[in-house]
């Protein structure tokens, strides 16, 4: 297992010191949550494909692919946004909060995004080899669960994308289809496929679910309480004001569920 464990931390350590790297020269902050994808999904991939007797069996196929499935679509979507706005202003704000220390913090806060991505990764190679045994009724269970979650992060991703290119939505908050159930539809189904991986852990209940917990559990924490929800609804209720209260007294914050009145 030790090709495992350094493909796991060793991929994201470098992908990251690239990021933080290329964000030095060109003050392009986009890039680096788009290379953090990359960078799960490379670590995952790999953690997912090494470490067996002999050639990969299905099991290992199966989590490698749906771990490689989300970074592709996550990725494609960052890559798109980015595109169209470089210099992300969440680290623009934390540049100028930082000062003169902002190289040495940012590579600080992007080596833990980089134990973050690891952690990630390690979800995915833990269901890979929780079992010798071919695909069972928990891998099939995951697969349903991962495919829900994907359709449900797509659409949501979609439906917003169709608000903001609308002129006549210009500084209003999106209030429809998913985003009628939950204000934030897209960390929810991102939180949702994550389960799968433990799911898949499940095959054979020991080391590797212990292992695959921590993925999960760390993506709804930094959603829900560092760098998803509350960044986003903070700038939303300093920008949308008293649209966006109204919409935040009826709609979910995260588990999507009919609107209040």
């Amino acid at each position: 297992m030790t090709n495992v464990v350094l493909v796991l931390a060793g991929i994201p350590f470098v992908m990251l010191s690239l990021a933080w790297w290329f964000h030095e020269r060109t003050k392009q902050s986009g890039w680096i949550d788009v290379i953090w994808t990359a960078a799960v999904g490379l670590a995952g991939v790999a953690g997912a494909l090494v470490g067996h007797d002999g050639a990969p069996g299905e099991r290992a196929m199966l989590y490698a692919g749906l771990v490689a499935v989300w970074s592709l679509r996550l990725g494609s979507h960052l890559f798109r946004r980015t595109l169209r706005v470089p210099d992300d202003p969440r680290y623009v704000k934390l540049r100028q909060v930082w000062g003169e220390k902002a190289a040495s913090r940012m590579y600080a806060m992007l080596m833990y995004q980089a134990f973050a991505a690891a952690v990630m990764a390690t979800a995915a190679a833990a269901a890979a080899h929780a079992s010798d045994m071919p695909i069972g009724v928990m891998d099939k269970i995951a697969v349903v669960l991962f495919l829900v979650a994907l359709i449900g992060e797509t659409l949501a991703d979609a439906q917003m994308r169709r608000f903001r290119v609308d002129p006549a939505n210009h500084g209003g908050v999106c209030d429809t289809g998913l985003w009628a159930w939950s204000r934030h539809p897209n960390y929810f189904f991102e939180c949702l496929g994550w389960c799968a991986f433990a799911v898949g852990a499940l095959a054979e209940p020991g080391l590797a679910l212990l292992a695959a917990l921590p993925g999960p559990i760390l993506m709804v924490h930094l959603l829900l309480n560092v760098s998803g929800v509350p960044m986003l609804e903070k700038y939303m209720r300093a920008t949308r004001g008293a649209a966006w209260d109204a919409y935040a007294a009826r709609v979910s914050k995260f588990v999507p569920r009919p609107p209040k009145g």
